[in-house]
Parts: C-alpha cells; sequence; structure tokens
C-alpha cells in the first residue's frame, strides 16, 4: 500500500518527516521521526520519533467521518493528507481521534 507524506521539512537544524500508511496487518500507521540539531538540543538525543497504529475495526470508524465508501484506503489515506498535512499533524490526528472515539495505540521515543 502506498505511503504518504503528510509533512517534511529538511534544513540545516532539523529533519522532519511524518507519513500515513497501512502496514502488512492493515493497521493504519502513522509514523514521525524527526532528527537533527534542535531535536538533541530539546530532547537530549538526536532522534526523535512518533507513532500511531490504529487496529483494522478502529479504521472503519474513519470511512464516514470523511464521507467515504467503507474499504476506500486510498481516499481515506488522502482525506487524511488534506485535512492533516501540517508540522503539528501528530497532535492534531490524536485529538482528532479522542473527538471521534477511535482507539489507537500511542509510541513515542526519544
Amino acid at each position: 500500500m502506498e505511503k504518504v507524506i503528510l509533512f517534511y521539512l529538511e534544513n540545516s537544524n532539523i529533519k522532519i518527516s511524518m507519513q500515513i500508511y497501512f502496514n502488512e496487518k492493515d493497521q493504519l500507521y502513522f509514523d514521525g521521526y524527526d532528527t537533527g540539531k534542535s531535536v538533541e538540543e530539546a530532547w537530549g538525543n538526536s532522534d526523535h520519533e512518533y507513532i500511531y497504529s490504529i487496529e483494522p475495526e478502529e479504521v472503519n470508524k474513519f470511512y464516514p467521518i470523511f464521507n467515504l465508501k467503507d474499504g476506500d484506503k486510498s481516499g481515506l489515506i488522502q482525506a487524511i493528507k488534506k485535512e492533516f498535512s501540517v508540522n503539528e499533524a501528530y497532535s492534531l490526528f490524536g485529538e482528532f481521534m479522542l473527538a471521534h472515539d477511535i482507539k489507537h495505540q500511542r509510541f513515542i521515543w526519544h
């Protein structure tokens, strides 16, 4: 399945990359990764990773929210990209899932 970049920024201080895709377990996967001097100054480590994983039965809750046909994974990925293509995507997407009672797993490492 396609991986779609939600946000990407690279300069001399930081590299930020956020993608959304369906993994091999059919989970919706939000994968974010920051690296660089700014990250090291903020966290004491040059790598910062943050992930949401959403199980298939919870993914089904997204389709009516975005007025999509059930199972339209590509449409869902594109709708999420349209809505959350900003540097604050991880926080905003998390708030969105909480507001819509979409259960998810969250992982943060730094």
